[in-house]
């Protein structure tokens, strides 16, 4: 069962990196995604090998942002592909067992994603967010209505994954809407109560705390 619930590991160093993802697996969160852009592959990698250790001891699906070699030396759970990277159809055939989400911002994304079988698309950014750069144009939430609206017309099924600037206030009008779950990283990374907060979303998508 694909999770609701991603974080989404931010940090410019290997050390914060780790910090907030340690932090994150220390208040119950159970799927990461390690994206980690400005750093050199081998220092990536490196993060990574770290990052799966962490995630094998608390028990936590770990999904890879972009680099399948990474996921598949690392045997992790998933990979999350852009539309730039590795095309589904490949990564299918190279982790048939495997998480394989997609990124979308527009219908024609999310038909594309559709058709290529993704598990999940992540659909965004919601709002502007400075944990990633070279942003697709910010969605919002009437073009977020309008999106699922047409998935639904178009019985396009794949759960939509809302990710980009999310905020406790916005979860429950996107269920309402067909998101199916949300990414997120400042949420947590902000908080002043971290575990309160990751209770709060856990208790907004599943219905339970």
């Amino acid at each position: 069962m694909i999770s609701k619930s991603h974080y989404i590991s931010d940090g410019e160093t290997e050390e914060r990196q780790l910090y907030n993802i340690k932090s994150a697996l220390d208040i119950g969160i159970k799927c990461i995604q390690f994206r980690f852009k400005n750093a050199e592959n081998q220092q990536r990698l490196h993060t990574a090998e770290k990052v799966k250790f962490l995630c094998d001891e608390y028990h936590c699906d770990l999904i890879i942002n972009d680099h399948i070699d990474i996921a598949l030396d690392l045997d992790a759970n998933g990979v999350h592909l852009g539309l730039s990277d590795t095309s589904i159809a490949i990564a299918r055939k190279l982790m048939p067992n495997k998480i394989i989400g997609g990124t979308a911002n527009t219908l024609q994304h999310l038909i594309q994603r559709n058709r290529e079988g993704c598990d999940y698309i992540g659909l965004g950014p919601y709002r502007f967010t400075v944990t990633k750069r070279k942003l697709h144009p910010i969605l919002g939430i009437e073009n977020y209505k309008i999106l699922l609206s047409d998935c639904v017309r178009m019985q396009l099924s794949t759960p939509i994954i809302a990710i980009g600037g999310i905020q406790l206030d916005d979860i429950e009008e996107l269920l309402r809407f067909g998101v199916y779950g949300i990414a997120y990283s400042s949420l947590i990374n902000n908080s002043n109560d971290k575990k309160l907060t990751a209770l709060t979303i856990n208790n907004l998508l599943y219905g339970h705390i």
